[in-house]
């Protein structure tokens, strides 16, 4: 992206360094630093300061970035999420399908190889929750919508948010019975046909 240098090269013309910035954008000399060199994006309300400082407007600012923005949030933040939901959802299953018989074969050993794929899928699942609440997402979201002159709507915002625990829960106790419920046919299926 481009805003690094469009950052250093305003801050040049007005003869500032990035400690001086820093102060006027109240944040660390490091946090500028960071902007210019495309380690981290600023978020809108800096946007808005950056652009009143250096007195041009938030287009001249992001000019091109935007368009970029937006191919990360659509490839790089959608494609971890789907990686990280099927490699929990994989867990999952292979959970489900495999203690029943495992039990029966090797009793309460079991336990050691379900508990280490129970960490494996609870570390997938906690990569995708945190993924979903990375500021950067949301941050490059609302300058997107911003640039695309649209708002977002406070109201639904909230509203989701309200949703959220209760549809992890939900999403929890339904998973838990669908992999005993399969868990039970695999075991039935295994002590009647197999003989296990």
């Amino acid at each position: 992206m481009e805003l690094g240098k469009r950052i250093k090269d305003y801050r040049a013309s007005l003869n500032w360094n990035q400690d001086e910035l820093a102060e006027k954008m109240f944040v660390s000399r490091q946090t500028i630093s960071n902007w210019e060199n495309e380690k981290s994006y600023p978020d809108i309300q800096s946007l808005l300061l950056l652009s009143t400082l250096f007195d041009v407007s938030i287009d001249q600012l992001v000019k091109g970035d935007v368009e970029k923005m937006q191919k990360i949030i659509n490839e790089q933040d959608v494609n971890q999420m789907k990686f990280y939901g099927k490699a929990m959802l994989l867990g999952i299953l292979i959970l489900a399908l495999t203690f029943g018989p495992l039990y029966l074969l090797i009793g309460l050993l079991s336990l050691i190889p379900m508990g280490v794929l129970i960490l494996v899928t609870f570390y997938f699942a906690m990569k995708l929750g945190k993924l979903q609440k990375e500021n950067d997402v949301s941050t490059y979201k609302e300058i997107v919508s911003f640039m695309n002159g649209k708002t977002l709507d406070e109201a639904t915002k909230q509203q989701e948010i309200g949703k959220r625990p209760y549809q992890t829960a939900i999403i929890t106790i339904a998973s838990g019975l669908i992999a005993g419920v399969v868990s039970f046919a695999v075991v039935f299926v295994c002590k009647n046909y197999f003989g296990l």
